[in-house]
């Protein structure tokens, strides 16, 4: 019963994380990834989730040892370290969440039909804006906690269900080849740095783990031994890993060698994605399908707004120490996030193509990866009691971590842009 006790405490952080990875890296990136490349890319996805693994348990790690989250142990190694996470934080933020709308307006065009209605496009991205802000600003963690452990389960056991049911029918065509050297071509070089972008997630979203796992410590008044900080974490953390190689299987298994195309439209997409879902278990699933699917887009959209949100409420904080007279400053933050948010979706919805900004998004966040890992590697090692510094197997693969990185982000640097 402790043990349960202690559990019921400490879930939240890790589930949140995990709802934050599953939204746009494996409804959108990993199906992609298996509906054009069969299995010719799995092996990024399953390096992106073992080499950027120390940089999010380095943030559960310092929030349970500190107390405080690890924006403030960017502080503690300089101020020009926290301005550049500052920098890096407000630079990528609204297309992040750009992109992360932009999907769940998709998700949720194709489970109302809102485009019969006429409210579609930017219409609905500022509805959804609107909700999450207004569920953040009201509600704030605790609805966050609570909703998104009942998203989460429902589309866990519809996407292991179906994933199992693929395995045992087997490919929709027969005959093909999951790995060749057609599906390993320029094209999948190009799509390589935005699908390991935000696999399982962005390493800059590190400091929300921290966060989080410092307002559950606050939101339940228990304060967890660091193992079950980290088993709480890593629980979440390996359901992500699993649920990348699901979507990308289905995606193999369903699109991949047939004449069926990857829609360019997000609520086209959308109603692609759940029709993967319909075709093993029949069609009475699909508004099944289409509500969890939507419910964990919307999820996503709320936990990607409250992570900005409070990281940009603590780092004005420790920057700006005046600005602390300022009441409900975390409102504030959300409703500049909603905005400059919507500014971008608007103008990329010129396009037409949802994946343009999905794609540009995840290469930010992938780019500037190997500065925040540097920040997160040398924070723990350097300001933690020794009971709490990383084991030394955790340091040598943030060390490889760091150079896959930082090597990738070269090399798409140079391909994409300096050879342009």
């Amino acid at each position: 019963m402790k043990r349960i006790q202690s559990l019921k405490n400490t879930l939240g952080p890790g589930i949140l994380f995990a709802s934050t990875a599953i939204g746009v890296s494996h409804l959108v990136q990993s199906t992609k990834a298996g509906a054009l490349f069969g299995f010719g890319l799995l092996w990024a996805v399953v390096a992106a989730n073992v080499l950027k693994y120390p940089f999010f348990e380095f943030g559960s790690r310092y929030a349970n040892a500190t107390g405080t989250s690890i924006i403030e142990g960017y502080q503690k190694l300089s101020k020009w370290a926290l301005w550049t996470y500052f920098i890096i934080t407000v630079s990528s933020m609204f297309f992040v969440c750009a992109a992360v709308g932009k999907v769940t307006s998709g998700f949720m065009e194709n489970l109302f039909q809102l485009n019969k209605i006429g409210l579609s496009g930017s219409l609905s991205s500022i509805l959804i804006f609107m909700i999450c802000g207004g569920i953040l600003i009201i509600g704030k963690f605790k609805i966050l906690d609570k909703l998104i452990k009942i998203i989460g389960l429902v589309l866990l056991i519809s996407t292991l269900t179906a994933f199992s049911l693929c395995i045992f029918h087997g490919p929709v065509n027969k005959n093909v080849v999951f790995i060749s050297y057609q599906s390993i071509n320029s094209d999948a070089w190009f799509f390589l740095i935005p699908l390991m972008g935000w696999m399982p997630t962005a390493v800059d979203l590190s400091s929300w783990n921290s966060l989080w796992t410092v307002e559950k410590i606050k939101s339940s008044k228990y304060h967890p031994a660091l193992k079950e900080t980290l088993f709480e974490f890593n629980f979440g953390y390996i359901i992500s890993g699993l649920l990348s190689i699901c979507f990308i299987t289905l995606g193999a298994f369903l699109i991949y060698g047939t004449s069926e195309v990857m829609e360019t439209s997000s609520h086209l997409f959308a109603n692609q994605v759940v029709n993967l879902y319909t075709k093993i278990f029949g069609n009475w699933s699909y508004i099944i399908i289409a509500s969890s699917t939507f419910s964990i887009m919307f999820g996503t959209c709320i936990a990607v707004f409250d992570g900005y949100g409070r990281v940009l409420n603590k780092t004005t904080e420790l920057l700006f120490p005046n600005l602390s007279i300022i009441r409900n400053k975390y409102a504030i933050c959300v409703l500049i996030l909603i905005t400059g948010t919507f500014l971008i979706t608007n103008e990329f919805e010129k396009s037409g193509d949802f994946g343009i900004l999905v794609n540009f998004a995840t290469s930010i966040s992938f780019i500037i990866a190997p500065i925040i890992a540097v920040f997160n590697f040398l924070v723990v090692n350097k300001y933690l009691d020794k009971k709490f510094i990383p084991p030394k197997w955790l340091n040598y693969l943030a060390i490889l971590g760091v150079i896959y990185l930082t090597l990738f982000s070269i090399l798409y640097l140079f391909k994409n842009y300096l050879l342009a």
